[in-house]
């Protein structure tokens, strides 16, 4: 027996010191007595040495939280009730230290009394703090990440490959328009809902993460159950150890509007916010691409600048020019034909490349455009022009061209169309392109401004005469300019003024004329009754701010009087910029300059400018003028002209005057300044001064 009993206490000493070893909290409770203990591996467990707790056999319910109470106390009832098989519950205790120890409490009966009720009940506590801090750290994670799917509309999905079954969260199913609860979906439920146009893409998309091994993103369009279709994204990934032929995982989420957003700043980029239609840079990029094929397959580049815009929006406003711009771009986008694109290069003006075949005239294009605007209303003023189109273009069968030269040669044509009378088409070669041998417009450009660097822009002259006497005492010439190309040919103004005015050039040209003009012939213009120098004036030198700073230093460089200077303003120039020719007409009147309007008749409200626009003379528009002694209506046109000018104290200059009949029914008239090729041709303006000098008039 002492054998059997040290071998016993031997074998308790190994379960107490495995026990202790374990961090294990031992209790054992006499129901009969009410007595419990409580192991020195307990009270180490909570911090506390052997002998330092009370003596309590309710201890633990002191240092059990009162958060637990309830559920700890209640274990215990219910397995000595006999309702449980064993005492298993969570609690928290307090440590010595303040903080609470997490514990599993496990025990169960050991000992019954006579009448089968519970007398002794053991259990042990074991320390779980870590565990349960991981599974809160893990409930947080886990909270944070389905706020965030939440947050981002992301559904989650799997699919098995060796069950052959699919599982969606509710939220994929409310992505696809189902019921939005956790379950199984058919196996074709995915693929049925598939946009038709991106169903075998994304299909195969789909497929690759099993083939890869990598994540992939892919995007496709979805038709709901509601047949409302919406663009997703999905994340697949395959796990290969999950299951015998392993998953697919993946998210979705709806990206509508992303897509939406990201398809309107893509067109935002490419297209013209006020028109609609394809903005410059879209049209290089288009351009190229119809150049790399142009050898075969021939397309025709048409130029379209609209007439009298300027006006429109003095007249009428910006918004109402804005409203144009936005009807013509409809105009242009209605007529386009099969394969063609238009652009708004900017302002008012557009461009539009359209393949041509066999048989095909560009111009049919043009003039269908040039028809319905001409059958538009665009809210114009009484008083302002009609908004009209000038039309150029250029047919391109050959690939080695460069984009800029396509394009300046349909604009050069645009510009033959503007100079022919505006609202018409012209083919490029032809109307006033024709005398610039295929010369582009930026090329002559270039021509100019090398010209008035290498003394190649020549300055001629022709007189204004006082009718029926000599030259000399009138004194007044019109200042010209001729180019002079390398070869020594002279390239009339209407091809290289349009070009400077289309790079806006045109004010550093008409700067140019006057510093010439005053720094070689100043020394005429001095005195009394010394030569008096006209000069036309551009649009955009009307606007330009340091203008009359700049006539004022030539002036005073030139030691002339400002009143020998006339600055002659078109119709066209005044009502293109109305508010800037109001204040130059001012201004030249405050220094005595004298002001002329050029081409008088040739506007619908030629007579309103007369009350807006102070001048000191008039030249009436050559087209009454050419043919006067055939048409009794421009005799009548000329004489109210004249007879409303010397009304108001104006002198009435008429030009294009080519025969003695003419002249003679001007006389009649009563016009007395006249100028044309049949009183004196232009010449080089240094031959008029030394006529002068000399006393001489050229007839």
């Amino acid at each position: 027996m002492a054998g059997e009993e040290d071998k016993d206490g031997a074998r308790g000493d190994l379960w107490a010191h495995a026990i202790d070893r374990a961090g294990l909290g031992v209790w054992d409770a006499d129901l009969a007595t009410g007595g419990c203990y409580y192991s020195p591996s307990w009270s180490r467990m909570l911090g506390y040495e052997p002998g330092e707790l009370p003596d309590d056999p309710d201890l633990w319910l002191t240092l059990l939280h009162p958060d637990d109470y309830d559920q700890a106390v209640a274990s215990g009832e219910r397995h000595v009730a006999g309702l449980t098989e064993r005492i298993d519950t969570e609690m928290r205790l307090r440590h010595k230290d303040g903080h609470w120890v997490w514990v599993l409490d496990r025990g169960g009966t050991v000992a019954w009394d006579a009448s089968g009720k519970p007398r002794r009940v053991v259990g042990v506590q074991t320390d779980i703090t870590r565990r349960k801090q991981a599974e809160d750290g893990l409930a947080q994670i886990n909270a944070r990440f389905r706020l965030a799917l939440a947050a981002s509309g992301t559904g989650i999905w799997h699919h098995d490959f060796e069950t052959r079954t699919s599982f969606w969260d509710a939220r994929t199913h409310g992505i696809f328009g189902l019921p939005a609860i956790d379950g199984e979906v058919s196996l074709d439920q995915w693929s049925s809902q598939l946009h038709p146009q991106d169903r075998k893409r994304a299909e195969r998309e789909h497929m690759m993460p099993r083939e890869t091994g990598e994540t992939v993103q892919l995007r496709y369009r979805m038709i709901r159950a509601d047949g409302e279709i919406r663009h997703l994204e999905t994340l697949v990934c395959f796990v290969a150890e999950f299951g015998g032929a392993g998953q697919f995982v993946g998210t979705v989420r709806d990206v509508t509007e992303a897509c939406l957003r990201e398809e309107a700043l893509a067109r935002a980029a490419r297209h013209d916010q006020l028109t609609g239609l394809l903005n410059r840079s879209a049209f290089d990029v288009e351009l190229a691409r119809a150049l790399e094929s142009a050898a075969e397959r021939h397309f025709a580049i048409h130029y379209l600048d609209l007439d009298y815009f300027k006006a429109l929006n003095d007249f009428a406003g910006h918004a109402a020019g804005d409203r144009a711009l936005q009807i013509i771009g409809g105009i242009i986008a209605d007529a386009l034909p099969d394969g063609a694109i238009a652009a708004r290069l900017g302002g008012d003006e557009f461009a539009i490349i359209c393949p041509v075949t066999s048989g095909e005239d560009p111009a049919t294009l043009a003039r269908e455009i040039l028809d319905r605007i001409a059958g538009t209303s665009f809210g114009e003023d009484a008083g302002s022009p009609k908004l009209g189109a000038s039309i150029g273009y250029a047919l391109i069968c050959d690939a080695s061209i460069s984009q800029a030269d396509a394009l300046a040669r349909a604009d050069d044509a645009c510009y033959a169309a503007k100079a022919s009378g505006r609202n018409r088409c012209v083919a490029f070669g032809e109307g006033a392109g024709a005398s610039t041998s295929g010369l582009t417009a930026a090329r002559i450009l270039s021509e100019t401004i090398d010209a008035m660097e290498n003394s190649r822009l020549l300055l001629y002259g022709q007189q204004i005469h006082i009718l029926g006497e000599p030259w000399s005492t009138s004194h007044r010439c019109e200042v010209l300019a001729r180019l002079q190309d390398r070869n020594g040919r002279l390239i009339p103004p209407a091809a290289f003024i349009p070009a400077a005015e289309r790079f806006g050039m045109a004010a550093r040209l008409d700067r140019w004329i006057v510093r010439t003009a005053l720094e070689r012939h100043g020394h005429a213009m001095r005195g009394p009754g010394q030569l008096v120098l006209g000069f036309n004036l551009s649009a955009q030198t009307l606007s330009d701010p340091g203008l009359w700073e700049f006539v004022d230093r030539e002036v005073e460089a030139a030691q002339v009087s400002h009143s020998n200077l006339v600055f002659e303003i078109t119709e066209t120039a005044a009502v293109t910029n109305f508010q800037a020719a109001e204040r130059f007409v001012h201004a030249a009147r405050e220094r005595h300059c004298r002001v002329s309007l050029d081409d008088f008749g040739s506007g619908l409200s030629s007579f309103d400018y007369l009350r807006r626009f102070p001048v000191d003379s008039i030249k009436i528009n050559g087209d009454f003028v050419e043919n006067l002694a055939g048409s009794a209506f421009d005799q009548a046109i000329v004489r109210a002209i004249n007879d409303v000018a010397k009304a108001i104290g104006l002198t009435v200059v008429a030009e294009k005057i080519e025969d003695d009949e003419t002249l003679a029914l001007l006389c009649g008239l009563g016009i007395r300044y006249g100028q044309g090729f049949f009183l004196h041709r232009p010449e080089p303006l240094e031959g008029i001064v030394a006529n002068l000098r000399h006393g001489r008039a050229a007839m």
